[in-house]
């Protein structure tokens, strides 16, 4: 399987299935956030709650399936459950709902959390465990942070962590609150990060873009990892 991050909480997911390539994008963000989204394709796009730092479909091209709600999908091979959680720590109280997907890509059961805000359920857990490689929100104020965030990479016990929803420069938010950088979770983890193109299989694309080549034999078999992208 190859991730590549396109910044935010989006990410391009790309698995092969009986000599078919299958691309996956997972919350697209509109650019009013200070980012730009790259040009790219999809033949799946989850949305985890309808922010539009999250729920920019629009700006993916090639006609993807888009699934926006909590179930159980079989797309193109790659089935896909989408679990309910909230968006806060008050029941969605605040800042509504939010979806969590779980996924299997070749070898890989994969993760995204979306806009977690709070820790798990035992039945959210059951449904999560096995996760091999988990993207988790880290910054706060709108999601699970530092702490919280670990609190939950412990319910949930992946081999592959990478953190995402993390202050970036251009990053700006209309309300104009502020969510913490990847230094705060770095520092409380306590784990050294890598970055793709220092384990091997990943490499970086020309743009600087960085891509990570993974499968089931390059995860860490009693340890968790712990893998930072370039923003």
């Amino acid at each position: 399987m190859q991730i590549q991050y396109l910044g935010h909480s989006c990410f391009k997911l790309i698995g092969k299935y009986n000599g078919d390539t299958v691309t996956i994008v997972t919350d697209p963000y509109d650019k009013e956030y200070g980012l730009n989204l790259p040009s790219t394709e999809a033949d799946i796009v989850t949305v985890s709650h309808q922010h539009k730092d999250h729920n920019n479909t629009a700006g993916i091209k090639g006609n993807p399936y888009v699934i926006d709600t909590a179930g159980e999908y079989e797309v193109k091979s790659i089935f896909l459950q989408g679990i309910d959680s909230f968006h806060d720590n008050s029941q969605g109280q605040k800042l509504g709902g939010n979806i969590m997907y779980r996924l299997r890509i070749e070898d890989l059961a994969v993760t995204h959390l979306g806009d977690l805000g709070h820790t798990l359920d035992a039945k959210q857990i059951e449904r999560l465990e096995g996760t091999d490689i988990l993207f988790i929100p880290i910054g706060g104020t709108f999601t699970l942070d530092a702490k919280k965030a670990i609190e939950v990479i412990n319910q949930i016990e992946p081999r592959m962590i990478i953190p995402m929803h993390y202050n970036v420069p251009g990053l700006k938010f209309k309300s104009g609150e502020k969510i913490d950088g990847l230094d705060k979770f770095i520092k409380e983890i306590g784990i050294k990060p890598t970055s793709p193109h220092e384990i091997s299989g990943g490499t970086i694309s020309r743009g600087g873009e960085e891509k990570l080549k993974v499968g089931k034999k390059d995860l860490p078999i009693d340890d968790m990892e712990l893998v930072v992208f370039k923003s």
